[in-house]
Parts: C-alpha cells; structure tokens; sequence
C-alpha cells in the first residue's frame, strides 16, 4: 500500500510555545536542527565541535528571529542523544535560564524497520525534533530521557569503573604472556604468582632449550606491565576504601558492607551505579539494571525471550554474581529459602 503522490502533507504543529532544536554532535561538527513559532519549516545551522560560545550565539538567534516574527520571545528547548561527549554539554546549557535541555537514550526513539533505511545527520536531527515535540505534548512511550546524575555522583562511579577497566587490562597481560609461551611447548606458567620472576629464568621450552633471548626480553617487559597494572589497581582500591572510611554508618554503602557475602567492591558498584537515585519499585530497578522480562507476544505466539539487558551492564553483571553469592552466604535467608523452594517445585 503506497501513499497518494498528491496527498496534503500534514501540519506541523507549532504552538506550543518554544523553540524546540536537536544538536546532531559529532567531533567535528554540531548540527543544530530547529523549529519555531510560526515557521512549518525546520532549519539547520552547523558550528564547530565543541565551540560552546557559537552554540549559545546560534540559539540565541534563533530566538531573536521569532520574536521579530511572533513578536515576543520562546524559551529553546534542546534535545541531545547521549554519547560520547558525556553530559558537560547538557550541563552548560541547563544554566541558561531560558535555556531547557533534555539528554535522550537514543536505542528509545523509535525508527523505520526497512532493512535498508537512509541515515543522515539531517534526517536524525528532523527525528530528534519531533520525538522532542511528541515527548513535550506527553505523548507516552515515545522515549527514554536519561536522568543526568549529579557531578559528585558521576565522579564518584570513575573508581569503580577504572578498577574494572584495569582489572580487564590485567586479564589481556596475562594471557598475552600465556600465549607467548605455550608457542614454545611451555605450560603450567602463571604470571599472576609472586615468583613469576624466579619461575621465568628455570622455563624451559619443550624440547628442553633455554628460552629465546628477545622472547624472554618481551615477556620481561610483559611483566613489567603487568606489575604496573597490579599497582594501579592497589592504587584505586586504596582510594575506594578512603572513600567508604569517609562515609557515615546509615550510607547505603556502608550498610551493605556490614551485610554477610557483600565485600567493599560490589557494595560500591551497587551504591555507585544503582543506589544514588530513586526507585518507585522493583520493575523499576529490573528496567534500570535491564533485568526486566521481554515478552514476545502477537496471537498464538507466547514466549519469553529473556531479561532485556537493556541497561547499566556494571550493575546487571554484579546483581547476578550477588545472587548466587547469596545463596552461599545467607542460606538460611528467607530469599534463599524461597529459591530452593521454587526450584524443587520446578
């Protein structure tokens, strides 16, 4: 079925009393998607990545020009997809008083299921815009806007997530080393022991030959690297634990540090990550952890097709090591109790 070539195109609403813009950041340019009062026609203006000077300019024309046109002046009400550039940006504009801004999760908007679709910075600023309107006439389930943590908050949740980035890196150490050697017939070496050094000077290839002089340099300065990242991570655990020393008995990371089987670690994930915003309820939590079911449901079709994932990963993948350490370290627990109960059932 295909529309009539002739058909009127439909009116944009544009009454409700703001100036609605979309910024389309990239690191070198922001495109800057507008449509105002009295105008059924969306501009756009691009300045230069990062130019916050040009962008306020930009914006403040926009306003000038439809106050000559409708005679008074809007508010502008700007709408960004979070990404790279973090939230300074959203921040720097929520100061100016006539200034709203908005930071939408961009895998919420919804987009046309053809397998071949155009995209362009063009038409992803006209999308924002209106998804920006929809949302602003209360539309529901048009999109997700991300609740922007505090500065405290956000800077707070870099020791944890530094600890896990290096923790990876020490990982990727330690099997580069690994697979240097097992290329020589050498098994059963463990970097991560204290006398890795001792234990790489008595190596032996298997064919029994000393270890090649520059693979033996290159694995030295493996271990180098190694034994920097094993300091860094004492380094931001120190400073973890500064952090919780400071902190008053009735914190909530404080208190799940007294809880049975919750070390200093997850207790600050799961303050950090989840804890420092408000819940309504236990769907809620699901959702922001993406925990939450996702039903596939159309006619005769009933399945579950799983937890959605659709969330923060740091704090999924530590409520789930949590539940099952729970089982280990609170069995007598009612929670633990009603598991096995339904499991048995099952």
């Amino acid at each position: 079925m295909t529309a009539e070539p002739n058909s009127p195109r439909a009116a944009i609403r544009v009454d409700l009393g703001a100036i609605f813009v979309s910024l389309e950041l990239s690191k070198s340019t922001w495109l800057v998607t507008s449509l105002s009062p009295g105008s059924e026609k969306m501009s756009r203006h691009s300045v230069a990545g990062g130019d916050l000077p040009a962008l306020l300019t930009c914006l403040s024309l926009l306003r000038e020009k439809a106050r000559a046109r409708e005679g008074r002046l809007y508010r502008v009400v700007v709408i960004q997809e979070a990404g790279l550039d973090g939230f300074w940006l959203h921040r720097a504009l929520a100061a100016e008083c006539w200034i709203t801004s908005h930071v939408v999760d961009a895998a919420s908007i919804a987009v046309s299921r053809r397998h071949r679709r155009a995209k362009t910075d063009r038409i992803d600023g006209e999308t924002l815009v209106r998804t920006l309107m929809a949302w602003m006439r209360g539309e529901p389930r048009v999109c997700a806007m991300v609740r922007v943590p505090a500065i405290e908050d956000e800077d707070r949740r870099r020791v944890g997530r530094e600890r896990k980035a290096l923790v990876e890196e020490r990982k990727r150490h330690v099997n580069r080393i690994k697979g240097l050697l097992f290329t020589v017939g050498v098994r059963g070496y463990e970097p991560a022991r204290r006398d890795r050094r001792e234990r790489l000077d008595d190596l032996r290839t298997g064919d029994g030959r000393p270890l090649p002089a520059h693979l033996k340099a290159q694995l030295c300065r493996e271990l180098d690297r190694l034994e920097l990242v094993n300091e860094q991570i004492k380094a931001v655990e120190a400073e973890r634990d500064a952090q919780s020393a400071k902190l008053e008995a009735t914190a909530p990371q404080a208190m799940l540090e007294e809880i049975k089987g919750i070390g200093a670690e997850f207790a600050s994930t799961l303050a950090h990550e989840g804890l420092f915003r408000q819940f309504g309820n236990r769907r809620q939590i699901a959702a922001y952890a993406g925990l939450a079911p996702s039903p596939w449901r159309s006619g005769s079709i009933d399945r579950e097709q799983g937890v959605s994932k659709a969330g923060n990963p740091r704090l999924r993948t530590t409520m789930i090591q949590l539940a099952w350490l729970w089982l280990r370290y609170q069995p007598a627990s009612a929670l633990t109790r009603w598991f096995h109960e339904r499991v048995s059932m099952s």
